[in-house]
């Protein structure tokens, strides 16, 4: 199965906050068994920012992901963060941290580029072991301070293509490139053009 649903909720709220956690914890639990009875086994969702220093939040952030993970593990499904709020390294550390596997990754390099400067080549290998699914997706960061970034075509912004898909295919990944394009005045052409972009590249390193 490699189809997939979005969880609305923790990508509204995060698990941040433990008074709330549990009402967004069995939600989250519930979308799992909706997806498992549509022949889903990937949830994707954002957990919130997860704090480089271990606090008082990270603790919190951690019981909700460890809870969620242990579930999934039991009915064989993943709940797949997203990357872009914090590092590569940072959310690798923090799911190395969970003691099971049922929370992994759905590699987004354009956010890393635009959220945190972050290499995204660097980061497959860091996430080899819980990349499930992937956006295909491009952008620059505009600024740092404040914080500001665009998001492009593929093949126009910062992502290292060539690199980045070398990358999946070096760590086994076997699963979509789905493209995500959010803005734009003609994203419906900017897809298509996605689409002939990954194709042509995939030929180029004979990963196709």
């Amino acid at each position: 199965m490699r189809d997939l649903i979005s969880s609305p909720d923790a990508i509204s709220h995060g698990f941040e906050n433990r008074e709330t956690n549990p009402i967004l914890i069995e939600e989250s639990k519930r979308i799992l068994d909706l997806a498992k009875r549509l022949e889903c086994n990937i949830v994707t969702t954002h957990i919130g920012t997860v704090p480089v220093e271990e606090n008082e939040t990270k603790k919190i952030m951690r019981e909700a992901c460890r809870e969620l993970a242990l579930y999934a593990d039991s009915i064989g499904s993943y709940f797949a963060v997203e990357t872009g709020p914090e590092t590569a390294v940072v959310l690798g550390e923090f799911l190395d941290s969970l003691g099971a596997l049922g929370v992994r990754v759905n590699y987004d390099p354009a956010n890393l580029v635009m959220v945190k400067n972050d290499d995204p080549v660097a980061g497959v290998f860091t996430l080899r072991n819980y990349i499930v699914h992937t956006h295909a997706k491009d952008g620059i960061q505009v600024s740092a301070n404040p914080l500001k970034w665009q998001e492009l075509p593929l093949g126009q912004g910062g992502v290292k293509w060539d690199g980045y898909l070398k990358a999946l295919h070096e760590i086994g990944f076997d699963g979509f490139l789905t493209i995500e394009r959010e803005c734009g005045d003609t994203p419906e052409a900017d897809i298509k053009l996605a689409a002939e972009f990954l194709k042509e590249r995939l030929a180029v390193l004979g990963i196709a």
